[in-house]
């Protein structure tokens, strides 16, 4: 049997009565409302920290390794909380987690310009990379997966363009707060932007499902209870609806968490260590920085082509196909001899980041549903979390052991094209001789 529909009804929502009159369909309001939500997250990124490595470390006497363990920590505490996260977030909406969140990494931002020692550092930041990690992850895309079903890749590509670009303009309004008033004013400014940017629009607009204000996904209102509930009846009939339990029992949800172990694997460790790389082949520091910079750009636009990959293939080839084109920008990060290697291999590299980072999300809502969406991201998370701790650590080793980066990337290529084969055998769970695959 499919699980049990979604509660919904006809009446809206005390506080949104506008939701189903908008002369547009209201799953474009909370698409902006989770793009609104990533660019609050970005407060904990490991770019925005960048910008503050040398004044805080000239400022304290700390050293850079220092600082980069509360980045680690708070991977840890992300992979700790998130399967209670992922329930909260199927109980109470993604509403509520994401207004706690942003409150949260607002309020940690302020105690961070306050940080007076390493240990309040660690514990302000590090509660702020979990969020960073778990909760603005699975709370925004349970938010686009709850309301697109058709148009979800496409959507879900929406979100990831908001992330590539929020990735650049959260460090620069910081940069150009120091550059006025040093490191502590530069907290203070990152934390008034999450509270204006993030919070106002999920605090007002954010609608837990369709269902909720008598809409159904990717559009349309039925003009009577009856009709509603045909339609309804409809949508359930023709989507998966599996609870955590289901899910377990399936082949699909392994190999989607391989896929992604993999995959982040790869994703986290040349992003970390491609501009040292291009540096010792010989690259300038400046350019090799502007490539990086080339590569999440990339990202951003790929996010767009791999929306409509999704929507017209089933996910599971779209997740190989990144998978295949991270393996050849590998490969072609091996082979940079110079500044067009080095541009070329950031371009076919940040084209298959922009896929993982749009259809992994989509791969868990498209094959398990929406009832329980939150809670298999849940615990699907934590395997991400540790592969993009273990990209960077690897290549780091295999660096000492060899004294360049040749080593890494042609491992890093072994382990997308496995992803790879992976995601092609990851087939949709059948129940009842229904596949969802689309």
């Amino acid at each position: 049997m499919l699980a049990e529909p979604l509660r919904g009804g006809g009446a809206p929502l005390s506080g949104h009565p506008f939701a189903n009159r908008t002369p547009f369909f209201y799953g474009w309001v909370i698409l902006a409302c989770g793009c609104c939500a990533s660019f609050a997250r970005q407060a904990t990124a490991v770019a925005t920290l960048s910008v503050f490595v040398v004044p805080m470390t000239a400022h304290f006497g700390w050293s850079r390794a220092e600082i980069a363990g509360a980045v680690s920590l708070g991977g840890v505490l992300a992979a700790l909380v998130s399967p209670a996260v992922g329930e909260l977030v199927d109980r109470h909406g993604a509403r509520t987690v994401l207004l706690w969140s942003t409150f949260l990494i607002a309020g940690i931002a302020l105690e961070l310009a306050a940080t007076y020692s390493l240990l309040w550092f660690y514990v302000f930041f590090s509660i702020g990379r979990m969020l960073f990690a778990s909760p603005f992850d699975i709370a925004v895309s349970a938010a686009v997966a709850n309301w697109f079903v058709r148009r979800r890749a496409q959507a879900m590509s929406g979100i990831s363009i908001a992330q590539s670009l929020s990735l650049a303009v959260m460090p620069f309004l910081a940069q150009v707060a120091i550059d006025a008033g040093g490191w502590r004013a530069g907290w203070i400014t990152v934390a008034v932007a999450v509270l204006i940017v993030g919070a106002l629009p999920n605090a007002l607009f954010m609608v837990r499902r369709p269902e909720d204000v008598g809409l159904l996904p990717d559009g349309g209102a039925p003009r009577s209870p009856e009709s509603r509930r045909g339609r309804a009846a409809a949508t359930h009939a023709e989507e998966p609806a599996y609870s955590l339990r289901e899910a377990r029992r399936t082949p699909a949800l392994w190999l989607l968490m391989a896929y992604t172990a993999l995959i982040y694997l790869v994703q986290a460790g040349i992003s970390l260590h491609q501009a040292p790389h291009m540096i010792q082949r010989g690259i300038e520091p400046v350019v090799a920085a502007s490539i990086v910079s080339t590569f999440a750009l990339v990202a951003a636009l790929s996010s767009l082509a791999f929306g409509v990959v999704g929507a017209r293939l089933p996910v599971r080839l779209g997740l190989a196909l990144a998978a295949g084109v991270m393996a050849l920008g590998a490969l072609l990060m091996h082979e940079v001899r110079d500044v067009f290697t080095g541009y070329l291999a950031a371009t076919v590299f940040g084209a298959g980041i922009g896929g993982i980072l749009t259809l992994t999300p989509v791969s868990f809502a498209d094959y398990f549903g929406r009832s329980s969406y939150g809670a298999i991201r849940g615990i699907a998370l934590p395997v991400q979390v540790v592969g993009q701790a273990a990209g960077p650590l690897l290549a780091g080793v295999l660096y000492d052991a060899s004294g360049d980066y040749a080593l890494a990337m042609k491992a890093f290529a072994g382990f997308a094209l496995a992803a790879g084969l992976v995601a092609l055998v990851a087939r949709p769970p059948r129940r009842a001789g229904r596949v969802a695959e689309r």
